[in-house]
């Protein structure tokens, strides 16, 4: 059995991607209203989420090359690693950059970066199931 095969179905990654968009939609709208506000600390939360998922990605990728297979590593792995370039990027901008509450420049990258925080939720899961569903 080669949990790593080409063999898995990934049609969860474009499930991930529809909910993402539409939850970084919801975030930017609720951060134009001012129903909530984005702090420092979710900044810095965000920014380390990113860099451990950033740094698992790595080690987890070597021992499936290691292993002899990588299909869905290969077929998941560009989109969760735009989603965490993504959310480091706009969790940088956020933090360097002081936007007013009802700031519609700050209202999109607020939404970019809940997006690309979902997007690497979403697609990981998408990546389990994946890696220990497939019966090759």
């Amino acid at each position: 059995m080669n949990r790593f095969g080409c063999g898995c179905n990934n049609n969860c990654t474009a499930l991930a991607i529809l909910a993402s968009i539409i939850l970084g939609v919801v975030a930017a709208f609720l951060r134009i209203t001012a129903v909530i506000t984005v702090t420092p600390a979710f900044l810095w939360v965000a920014l380390g989420i990113a860099v451990v998922y950033l740094g698992v990605i790595l080690v987890t990728s070597a021992l499936a090359r290691g292993a002899g297979g990588n299909g869905c590593i290969c077929q998941v792995l560009p989109i969760l690693l735009t989603g965490i370039l993504g959310a480091a990027l706009t969790a940088v901008i956020l933090l360097a950059i002081t936007f007013a509450a009802t700031s519609i420049v700050g209202a999109i990258i607020t939404g970019a970066l809940i997006l690309f925080l979902s997007l690497i939720l979403t697609v990981t899961a998408c990546l389990i199931r994946c890696l220990f569903s497939c019966d090759d």
